[in-house]
């Protein structure tokens, strides 16, 4: 089944978000976190492609597994970055010969090893080109892109951003989902410039809950520059452990998830770090025990 016909088919999804492990050890947590989460039964679940196309293999390896071993909906990312258009029309055939509908089209980070990597002669510069590529190439399959609430880091212009995502939109993008934010008026705001700028799709609000200290630094790091909130960090400064910085993120990710419900936000997309605690606890909040609850 397609990211696409799943949406049409229901106004409201939920979805995790999971990364290839490097070690054997790693993939054994990973599949029992998975199993952990299969009860909530999610729409989909998207395996994320590393910097440089890093994990290429490792992210076919985990996507393949969950295509094979379990029920549910597998969505592959996929960068520009690395890759020629050869290369990766030959990643994009290997899925499609595996029954794998689904990417998810981004433009990707450079490696941080190459000061002055500039990407291939023949590859892919932009998102918005990869994605026309792929439906033109295979148009059966569903196509998400990427957006970003508080900005994207090489776009300072928010006129010019919102440009670029409906450039990727009209290349044929189903949908978009969010990079993570903290506070829902970022959202609710980026929301309302797509639809001012025509932009039709469903966008589905990335979550990720702070669960220590050191955690949130990187996540602000790596989300270029995620806002935190005050009040976010005022709940965070009161804990005095790592544990209570769990349950105060989980708190703060729960009421973000109840509100974007409230405001009938047309899906959630849990970015798991490949854990299944606190995904689980914020539906245990939320008082229900699986993703169909939602919608009735």
């Amino acid at each position: 089944m397609t990211v696409k016909e799943i949406l049409d088919a229901t106004p409201l999804s939920f979805s995790f978000e999971f990364f290839p492990p490097r070690t054997e050890d790693g993939w054994d947590s990973l599949f029992h976190n998975i199993a952990d989460l299969m009860p909530l039964k999610p729409s989909w679940v998207s395996v994320t492609y590393g910097a440089g196309g890093s994990t290429r293999d490792r992210t076919h390896d985990l996507v393949m597994r969950i295509q094979k071993e379990t029920n549910l909906t597998a969505v592959a990312h996929l960068t520009c970055v690395g890759s020629s258009q050869d290369e990766i029309a030959g990643i994009i055939d290997r899925y499609v010969k595996n029954d794998v509908l689904n990417i998810l089209a981004l433009g990707g980070d450079p490696p941080k090893d190459i000061p002055d990597w500039k990407p291939q002669p023949d590859g892919f510069r932009y998102a918005g080109e990869l994605v026309g590529f792929i439906k033109q190439q295979h148009p059966q399959l569903s196509v998400g892109v990427a957006g970003f609430p508080e900005g994207h880091p090489a776009t300072p212009n928010r006129l010019m951003e919102i440009d670029h995502l409906k450039d990727k939109v009209d290349a044929g993008a189903d949908y978009i989902i969010t990079q993570l934010f903290f506070d829902n008026r970022d959202y609710y705001d980026f929301c309302e410039r797509c639809e001012i700028a025509g932009i039709r799709v469903p966008i589905i609000a990335g979550i990720m809950p702070v669960l220590t200290k050191k955690g949130m630094y990187r996540m602000a790091e790596l989300a270029a520059g995620a806002r935190l909130p005050a009040r976010l960090l005022k709940l965070i400064s009161r804990a005095d452990s790592d544990d209570y910085v769990a349950k105060a993120g989980i708190h703060w990710a729960s009421e973000q998830v109840r509100d974007l419900l409230d405001n009938e936000a047309r899906g959630i997309h849990f970015f798991t770090l490949n854990k299944s605690r606190a995904t689980i606890q914020i539906y245990e909040s939320l008082g229900v025990r699986s993703s169909e609850q939602f919608l009735r």
